[in-house]
């Protein structure tokens, strides 16, 4: 539908009026939100502002009140986020501890079930690369059937003066369906060797056998590291199921 209209502006126009006159009219009208519609609409431009990164009603409330002085309780921003995501636009991804092999309830990650709703939300302002392609990695592994979470893998080091500190690594995604689970990173490029290293730090603290793949905006052919970790381009990622399982 959208790619049937002529141009940006109509396109854009289009996925604006969706937003206001169709998703958040239907969230006020259900859950009888009167009062608050203007605090509503905020909390979802905050949340598609911070696509790809971990949050929490707690937080949101904070950030609220420091850039907007008004004070919205965590708990009414947490029926907002059901508001929405009850309205199938945003989906949640939890974090889940690799090694305790436990779920983690600090913060989450939200994702739009249509990315070019999310950048309607911020009237096209905030094209992050990074973030755009976690969020269409995120809904394409949703789309196939898998549970998604975000990997959290912890390191112990030590610095210059020999004291230990604990570092927290992330997997963007653990990916599971059944008895099957897969490790992905989404990455804008693994050119440079210090930045594959940046990206493959955590799959390799990963303390088992499981599939572990980087995607990348790059156009790569296929190919596969000493470690067992496959790299693939997003397209072929994205058109080519067999890439994910490997057969």
């Amino acid at each position: 539908m959208v790619w049937g209209l002529g141009s940006h502006e109509e396109r854009s126009r289009y996925l604006r009026d969706l937003i206001s006159r169709t998703y958040i009219r239907d969230v006020l009208e259900r859950y009888q939100v009167r009062n608050n519609a203007g605090s509503l609409e905020t909390i979802l431009n905050m949340l598609a502002s911070a696509v790809g990164s971990l949050t929490n009603p707690s937080r949101l409330s904070r950030t609220f009140a420091s850039e907007h002085h008004v004070r919205v309780a965590p708990d009414t921003i947490s029926s907002y986020i059901g508001y929405f995501l009850d309205a199938f636009l945003i989906r949640k991804a939890e974090r889940w501890d690799v090694k305790g092999r436990r779920h983690l309830s600090t913060s989450v990650k939200y994702y739009f079930a249509d990315p070019g709703l999310r950048n309607a939300t911020l009237a096209f302002r905030q094209q992050e690369e990074t973030h755009l392609m976690e969020n269409v990695i995120f809904n394409d592994l949703v789309r196939r059937g898998f549970d998604v979470d975000v990997g959290v893998v912890e390191q112990n080091l030590r610095d210059d003066a020999g004291k230990k500190i604990r570092r927290q690594l992330e997997v963007d995604f653990v990916v599971n369906r059944g008895d099957e689970r897969f490790y992905v990173q989404s990455a804008l490029t693994v050119a440079d060797p210090e930045k594959r290293a940046q990206e493959c730090a955590s799959l390799l603290r990963s303390p088992d056998s499981f599939r572990k793949i980087v995607v990348v905006r790059d156009y790569i052919r296929p190919w596969q590291d000493d470690n067992g970790i496959r790299y693939v381009g997003v397209e072929d990622f994205l058109l080519d199921e067999d890439l994910l399982t490997g057969r």
